[in-house]
């Protein structure tokens, strides 16, 4: 069920009365979420339902076999058993057809014929962002920083829909606590004016500003770069880093604003990624949620920036490139993480040698400051070409024409374009209090007029946005 149709405003307006109806009686309100969270997930394939509370069975049983062992060992096995069996689960749907694919290539070009049968697996929406959420849950019970839940609140928050198919990724730290105090909410303390801004203005994002650009140049500019000009793949590749952005923070944004009309909060999942001043701190601003679960989850594990200067590179780049293979099954998507490793590892290299002759790690001034701006925005757009591309061949051919067709014409390129690539990596740079004072504007308005706002904003968002609703970008991460 997409968020900016008719059918989840009908399903979140039942949602949002159930919900504040059986707040006072907590096991019915439990029981409504799941069931409401389950026919969400459920209305693209409903025998994906299935995959969710098997997943579901295996966050709540390892959390507490891992919990109630006593031996250290065996509190290990059980946990190490428990990722393993939802990293199979997250394997077998996201990778075993490009697994079998590369080995029937490789096994090919060295004589033995095609022996791997090739394997199609229909991807389910969504399956590793609640993989994730399932592996925190019972990892965090073995750290001890958590104890284990009643399965019933435990199946809530791995499938509680507003984060369930893209994010963010919530752990059970932040929601579960919301859970068991789900009773206590209040609806007169809502926070309305923030919901309605990030429901609203992700709307746009989506509708409006995503759709647009991939339509009118980003999408034909991919499909056959060889016959576009210069100017056209350079904006395309803008066009792209723009795409992404307003889509999947256009989709946190629904799905956190719809999370405090049911009086919960999530942690924020962007903050001006394109503002960043290097590669890391692009991904203190990017996907903050994933960014956080690798480091907590994987680089700290690995080592993190403990032992040797190579031991940290060596980190960084298995962080990045799993988090790259995270997202997709392709070399391309490998690519793309291991290219943000690179820079990190260069990018850390550099401020070591800095600090070293007794500099601060970074230079100031306005002008460095949007030098390296600047330069971080245009890797990122470098890695986003390997991210949007259907292979190496399509992303080396992106760039190749970026030196090979500026004499030729560029229909594609208007007016309308460039301003949605300058609002769309403009925005980012809009002071934060700007926002707070619409909303504080928004809040001082009686209920009718700010329902007369919100029609105003629908109307303009549905007079310039497409006929049809594309699928967001993350589903099918």
């Amino acid at each position: 069920m997409l968020f900016p149709t008719t059918d989840f405003a009908i399903f979140f307006g039942i949602v949002f009365i159930g919900n504040w109806l059986l707040a006072p009686f907590p096991k019915r309100w439990r029981v409504f979420i799941l069931i409401a969270s389950y026919v969400f997930y459920g209305w693209w394939d409903w025998r994906f339902v299935f995959l969710l509370a098997v997943s579901t069975v295996c966050t709540v049983a390892g959390g507490r076999l891992v919990h109630k062992a006593r031996d250290a060992s065996v509190r290990k096995a059980w946990m190490m058993a428990t990722v393993a069996a939802e990293l199979g689960l997250l394997g077998w749907f996201k990778y075993a057809g490009w697994l079998s694919v590369n080995v029937d290539n490789v096994l090919h070009h060295l004589g033995m014929g095609d022996p791997i049968p090739l394997v199609q697996v229909t991807l389910p929406v969504g399956i590793s962002f609640f993989t994730f959420m399932g592996l925190s849950y019972v990892i965090d019970i073995y750290r001890g920083s958590l104890e284990p839940s009643p399965w019933l609140d435990v199946a809530v928050f791995v499938a509680f829909f507003p984060h369930l198919v893209a994010g963010p990724i919530v752990r059970g730290s932040d929601l579960l606590p919301q859970i068991r105090r789900a009773h206590r909410r209040d609806p007169r303390r809502i926070a309305f004016p923030k919901a309605a801004y990030l429901i609203f203005g992700g709307l746009f994002k989506k509708v409006v500003l995503s759709s647009y650009v991939s339509s009118q140049i980003v999408d034909p500019v991919f499909a056959n770069p060889h016959t576009h000009s210069s100017l056209e793949v350079l904006l395309a590749i803008y066009g792209y880093a723009v795409q992404i952005y307003c889509d999947f923070s256009g989709y946190t944004d629904i799905a956190i604003g719809c999370a405090l009309l049911l009086g919960f909060r999530f942690p924020e999942n962007f903050n001006a990624p394109y503002t960043a001043r290097s590669l890391q701190d692009f991904w203190r601003r990017w996907h903050m949620t994933l960014s956080l679960w690798l480091r907590d989850y994987l680089y700290i594990p690995l080592g993190g920036n403990q032992g040797s200067r190579r031991h940290m590179y060596r980190n960084i780049m298995i962080t990045m490139v799993l988090g790259g293979l995270w997202h997709g099954a392709a070399w391309t998507f490998v690519a793309w993480g291991a290219l943000h490793g690179i820079g990190q590892c260069t990018g850390h290299f550099r401020r070591a040698k800095r600090v070293a002759r007794g500099l601060s790690p970074q230079r100031e001034g306005r002008g460095w400051v949007a030098w390296e701006r600047f330069a971080t925005f245009q890797l990122v757009c470098v890695g986003w070409v390997f991210f949007r591309a259907t292979s190496f061949a399509n992303a080396f051919a992106m760039f190749g024409r970026l030196f090979t067709g500026w004499a030729q014409p560029s229909p594609l390129v208007n007016f309308a374009v460039l301003l949605v690539i300058v609002v769309g990596i403009g925005s980012q740079y809009v002071p934060k209090t700007w926002p707070l004072r619409a909303q504080e504007v928004f809040s001082r308005l009686s209920v009718l007029a700010q329902g007369a706002v919100l029609a105003v904003v629908l109307l303009v968002i549905t007079t310039l946005g497409p006929p049809g609703v594309a699928p967001f970008i993350y589903f099918r991460f």
